[in-house]
């Protein structure tokens, strides 16, 4: 394919995706109330456990509506995740043989699951960072959040820890596309762990040792599951290459 034939193939897939995040977004403006019920519980649990009185704080006239787009375009990214994920998937399999194409619904298959398990996993551990940074408001003061930026701290978590556990997956798929080898992947194990650690740092906070280390852990072990994938496909690659290599001696003797 051409560099104009591969713009227009990306530019196809993009439309769809963000047709289909629009399509579930505007399914994701009834369940609003809903979502933001839930993620009201650990203003609530906080506001019990430490006698500090949390409340969500709208600036505006618009702020309460602007909000329930924020969360109906939220739902709609998470909803869309098997549409877009594919797009993304389907704009990478020109780059693979008719062999490793197959593999394409095996990575597809994988990476729905991970990016979903990762959203949960942010899910289950908001409660627990926001319940550590309320602890430092003190009994005596009243802590009113900002309904957007509460509400920006807790998507750019569920998001973040998302993506992070598909992340093992593309590598995989670069190793299929020839792209990188298990030993340049293996190779830059020392700095893996290290943006592992310091994308889990900045995702929860400093004092929060625990949820950062409970992120940390699985991110690194899809990692390293990753790295045994690439070794497993490199190898029989090579042995491939190897018996072509063989076949052609014979025919050419």
């Amino acid at each position: 394919m051409s560099l104009r034939q591969h713009l227009v193939e990306l530019r196809k897939r993009l439309f769809r995706s963000a047709a289909a995040i629009l399509l579930f977004s505007v399914g994701g403006f009834f369940v609003g109330d809903f979502v933001l019920n839930a993620l009201r519980q650990p203003i609530i649990a906080a506001s019990k456990e430490h006698g500090v009185k949390t409340l969500l704080n709208y600036s505006g006239a618009t702020a309460a509506f602007d909000l329930h787009l924020q969360i109906a375009f939220f739902v709609g990214i998470i909803a869309a995740s098997p549409v877009w994920l594919y797009q993304i998937f389907a704009f990478l399999v020109p780059g693979l043989t008719k062999r490793e194409k197959k593999y394409t619904f095996g990575f597809f298959f994988s990476t729905v699951p991970l990016f979903l398990a990762g959203c949960t996993a942010g899910w289950l551990v908001l409660p627990h960072m926001f319940l550590l940074l309320n602890s430092f408001v003190s009994s005596q003061d009243a802590n009113f959040l900002d309904a957007k930026d509460y509400f920006g701290f807790a998507v750019k978590l569920i998001l973040a820890v998302g993506l992070a556990f598909i992340l093992p997956v593309f590598l995989v798929l670069l190793n299929f596309m020839s792209i990188l080898s298990a030993k340049a992947i293996l190779k830059a194990w020392r700095w893996a762990i290290l943006v592992i650690i310091i994308f889990c740092a900045i995702a929860t906070p400093s004092a929060d040792v625990i949820s950062m280390f409970l992120l940390a852990i699985p991110i690194i072990m899809l990692y390293f599951v990753a790295v045994g994938i690439a070794f497993m496909h490199d190898r029989a690659a090579a042995k491939r290459a190897a018996a072509l290599e063989n076949e052609l001696d014979t025919a050419a003797a």
